[in-house]
């Protein structure tokens, strides 16, 4: 059984669906200069793009 790369499944969460999500970028610094708004919609997460999901799937191997 091949290992599950520690990195990716810090950052990645797979749902019973099979759906993988991950955090939205932008939210680390300069928040003083975002909206309210915009800072509520980066802090949800997000659904990894079709091309990517093949990759993170062998990162992940338990699923």
């Amino acid at each position: 059984m091949q290992k599950t790369r520690k990195a990716a499944a810090k950052r990645f969460e797979i749902k019973k669906s099979g759906k993988i999500l991950r955090r939205s970028s932008g939210l680390r610094h300069l928040l003083e200069w975002k909206s309210a708004s915009k800072r509520r919609r980066l802090k949800a997460k997000k659904e990894v793009s079709p091309s990517d999901v093949r990759r993170i799937h062998d990162m992940l191997p338990g699923g």
